[in-house]
């Protein structure tokens, strides 16, 4: 598959879609399995911890596509470690999106479910949403692009109007003490937060549609800057608000906080039927460009057309997100795709953008 040339944006529009990525899930489960793992007042400092790593490993992602930046990482690999292992790294890849795709939107309809569907047939919801994300799609990014550009200044001016709301019922004390049991618990959830940012590994696959690829870094740098305000601020906003016993117990705690306070004479009273509209938009623009990054996979390995792959990844994706049978397994799913994310774009990256320097002028010269 060759790249169109009017299928291309800008650098801000780059850090949108890596913004809109790694909001998904993430915000709404983030306090509950970090606190897990840390069980101090610190998981804030972990949070930071964490993404400082996401920054420093996007960057380096960039890096290693600037070496190539006409073509995706699909293609490129090939030049660094071969054809063969090139098309294995590729479906692993490949099949990394298509789980995230699947946890996804399995994930949105048991939000959509608990609070606002109850009794739905899951599949009913996930059927609805995947044919929705199949449209936007077919589009190219472009059309994903400017989705994401509407549904992210909504997201920021909700997540204000939230967080002015959370300091009615927000103590200080249950901040406290600062590194009251040292800095070995905030280490223990380290691993927890750095998965909350996985989204920046998409700029392998975005660089070739930048008009100005030689801005990628800005745009990784800012894309995983502003995912980490917004996480800090909420993890210290459900545990300042709920305490550590209290989110540790809780399935979606920052649901929970802002179930906890309502504004009587307000059109809207209950603020999580507002949240949960622009969070279920949030987390179907995770699913939309993980289902179009699977496609693009495919369709560059093959290279064929990618409208039919997007058509035949439907069923494999219905039955990815079928797979969990209740909400237990489903996190299990979200932890296993986390740890595999965090080899392949943790540790792989690295890892070729040496090889590639080491190579170095060879490829001019096969070019």
């Amino acid at each position: 598959m060759i790249l169109s040339p009017k299928d291309k944006i800008t650098t801000p529009q780059a850090a949108v879609i890596v913004i809109n990525f790694i909001l998904g899930t993430g915000l709404l489960t983030l306090p509950r399995s970090s606190t897990e793992k840390v069980h101090t007042p610190d998981v804030w400092i972990s949070v930071i911890i964490g993404g400082v790593i996401a920054l420093i490993t996007g960057v380096i992602m960039v890096k290693l596509s600037q070496q190539f930046p006409d073509k995706t990482f699909y293609q490129y690999i090939n030049d660094i470690v071969g054809k063969w292992a090139g098309g294995v790294i590729s479906l692993v890849i490949i099949c990394y999106f298509l789980t995230t795709s699947g946890f996804q939107i399995r994930s949105m309809a048991e939000v959509i479910r608990f609070l606002l569907l109850e009794g739905t047939p899951t599949w009913a919801i996930i059927m609805l949403f995947m044919w929705v994300g199949l449209y936007l799609i077919i589009g190219g990014i472009n059309p994903i692009a400017r989705l994401f550009e509407i549904i992210l200044p909504l997201t920021v001016i909700l997540f204000l109007v939230v967080t002015f709301m959370s300091f009615k019922i927000f103590e200080i004390d249950n901040l406290r003490p600062v590194l009251g049991e040292g800095i070995i618990p905030v280490l223990k959830g380290v691993k927890t937060t750095s998965l909350a940012f996985t989204g920046a590994e998409i700029m392998l696959l975005l660089l070739p549609f930048m008009n100005q690829p030689k801005k990628a870094v800005k745009a990784v740098l800012v894309g995983v800057s502003i995912p980490l305000i917004f996480y800090v601020i909420t993890v210290v906003l459900v545990i300042g608000a709920l305490s550590i016993d209290g989110v540790v117990t809780r399935t979606w705690p920052t649901l929970d906080l802002i179930r906890s306070f309502e504004v009587a004479g307000l059109i809207f009273e209950r603020f999580e039927s507002l949240l949960l509209v622009v969070w279920i938009m949030q987390i179907f623009s995770t699913f939309t460009i993980t289902f179009y990054a699977a496609a693009l996979g495919l369709a560059q390995l093959s290279k064929k057309s990618i409208h039919p792959f997007m058509f035949g990844l439907l069923p494999i994706l219905y039955i990815i997100a079928m797979v969990p049978k209740n909400i237990n397994d489903l996190f299990k799913l979200g932890d296993l795709v986390g740890n595999v994310a965090l080899f392949l774009f943790g540790l792989l990256p690295l890892l070729l953008l040496i090889i590639s320097r080491v190579k170095g002028g060879k490829y001019e010269t096969n070019t």
